[in-house]
């Protein structure tokens, strides 16, 4: 009894430390875009992560190459989850908020019912489409500060907001894709060669710019940004998040992810400066408690 209770204490350390880590990614990400252009700074972050759960899969023998209708399947994932959901969010945080940034990419969850609607048929509730409203409400009081009728005149928030919110629709469409080959293969095998196959795609962006001369413009911060990117986002956290996930109920888990944005909010607040603005926090609470309805929704179904 008493070292299962120490497995969930352990377990839920690790949690707290994995979306300490993702709330922080945000404003890592903004530090690096300072200094050299999103492209370099997804190389770098995933050239980093690669190597780590490379390494970690073959000390777990997991390394052998999958099968070839497996291998096109990752590739479109590796296109889809690293090569265009990490441009649009580096690019976005070029003039984003990284605490508007966390906000809008917590919208996922709701993306991801309504693509379950959409194309598998699944149940579309009352509560449902309460959340959604809820949580669009709050996208637009977030983005526009709370001047909801600049939205109807053309003068809706920076480009990169519209970035950053492109890439949860894009994100819903990657988890989907996602679920039947993590049935078929291990998720640090999946997850290992999605990074590559999406680091390699981001290659190609990456030597035709010649964009390796942007290196000597990176300062200490940027490099340790990269480096806390690549190592901690990419990697320690993943791997907590999934001991978490081994050592108690998803549903319990979820609750933690609820953490991330409010996180980044704090920490940009400290390192960036920017400042927490009320209507912010309503917006927010209004796409997390749509997020919520729209969960309990999925886990009722």
């Amino acid at each position: 009894m008493l070292e299962n209770r120490k497995t969930i204490q352990t377990a839920y350390i690790k949690l707290v430390i994995a979306i300490v880590i993702w709330g922080g990614s945000f404003i890592a990400t903004k530090i690096a875009v300072r200094d050299v252009s999103p492209v370099t700074v997804v190389w770098l972050r995933f050239l980093i992560g690669t190597i780590i759960l490379g390494y970690i899969a073959w000390k777990q023998n997991d390394l052998s190459l999958p099968a070839g209708k497996d291998r096109l399947e990752l590739l479109l994932l590796g296109f889809l989850g690293i090569t265009l959901h990490q441009w649009l969010q580096s690019s976005g945080l070029v003039t984003s908020e990284a605490s508007t940034t966390a906000w809008l990419v917590s919208t996922t969850p709701v993306f991801m019912a309504l693509l379950g609607w959409a194309f598998l048929k699944e149940k579309l509730t009352r509560e449902t489409i309460i959340g959604f409203f809820l949580a669009t409400i709050g996208v637009l009081l977030v983005v526009s500060k709370g001047n909801i009728i600049s939205a109807f005149s053309g003068k809706f928030g920076p480009v990169g907001d519209f970035l950053i919110l492109i890439s949860a629709p894009n994100w819903a469409i990657f988890s989907v894709l996602s679920r039947p080959i993590l049935e078929r293969l291990s998720s640090i095998k999946v997850t290992f060669y999605v990074f590559l196959s999406g680091w390699l795609l981001t290659s190609i962006q990456f030597l035709a710019g010649s964009r390796w001369v942007e290196f000597k413009n990176l300062s200490s911060a940027g490099w340790f940004s990269i480096a806390f990117l690549g190592i901690f986002c990419s990697a320690v956290a993943y791997i907590f998040y999934n001991d978490g996930l081994k050592a108690l109920p998803t549903s319990h888990v979820g609750v933690f992810l609820y953490l991330e944005p409010l996180v980044t909010t704090i920490i940009a607040a400290i390192v960036l400066s920017e400042s927490i603005v009320l209507v912010s926090l309503v917006g927010g609470g209004l796409i997390l408690f749509g997020v919520w309805l729209v969960n309990r929704n999925s886990t009722q179904v």
